[in-house]
């Protein structure tokens, strides 16, 4: 039996075999649990039944956690926790729960109660992205999304441009994908051709690349990313 906590449960980010990106130990735990936090019940039944068919997945509970839940309405997804001393779940969408992620929001209310949290290992896209750039491992900031407005947007990147020369930390943010070649035009146009921009695309998937090099490179020939995942990174 694994310990009464709420387990941080990273799913992989393409569509790759679980045990390339995944232990083992990770599937023996979500083999235990009941209770899941998820932020889409459908693509967590998925991931579930790839961890182990054998798990009956009808006999399990699940409330979803995304950008429509009300914030007064997660602290009782603990219950089962916090009241029975279940263990509980949380799946996101890819990735790592609470990184860019709702779950940061009921892992906060887990804290606030004195509950164990604990996190899993697994893929994280914004970390492999870094690891893979080339740049500043040490000082960082993720920024999320950019603001979609073209102003708004210039304002933000001539920011990120700022704390690079003046702080020496690297700038990682993300775009929806079908935005993605918007957001490199418009990077390639406002920041100085000096400055290095790492593109990180389909991390642990079959088109993996993760390409470092200056503006003035890129603007040679501007990579078409359109519906790709990927990751954005700024150094100098």
């Amino acid at each position: 039996m694994i310990e009464a906590a709420l387990y941080l449960i990273p799913v992989q980010l393409s569509d790759v075999e679980l045990n390339k990106v995944l232990p083992q130990a990770n599937i023996h735990i979500v083999k235990e649990i009941k209770h899941f936090i998820v932020e889409n019940v459908r693509s967590a039944r998925r991931f579930l039944k790839k961890c182990d068919r054998t798990i009956d997945i009808d006999s399990l509970t699940f409330v979803e956690l995304n950008r429509h839940t009300k914030q007064e309405h997660i602290p009782e997804m603990l219950t089962p926790l916090l009241k029975d001393g279940e263990p509980m779940g949380v799946i996101s969408e890819a990735g790592c729960p609470a990184i860019a992620d709702p779950g940061a929001d009921v892992v906060a209310i887990a804290q606030s109660h004195g509950l164990k949290v604990i996190p899993l290992v697994g893929p994280s896209s914004i970390l492999m992205g870094l690891m893979g750039s080339g740049f500043n491992g040490q000082s960082f900031a993720f920024l999320g999304y950019l603001p979609i407005d073209s102003t708004q947007r210039a304002k933000k990147i001539k920011e990120m441009e700022q704390r690079i020369m003046r702080e020496s930390q690297t700038q990682i943010f993300i775009e929806t994908p079908y935005r993605n070649n918007a957001l490199i035009a418009d990077i390639c146009k406002t920041m100085p051709p000096h400055i290095k921009l790492c593109i990180a695309t389909d991390i642990t998937g079959e088109r993996e690349s993760i390409v470092t090099k200056g503006v003035k490179a890129w603007l040679k020939k501007l990579p078409d990313l359109n519906k790709v995942p990927t990751i954005f990174l700024l150094y100098k």
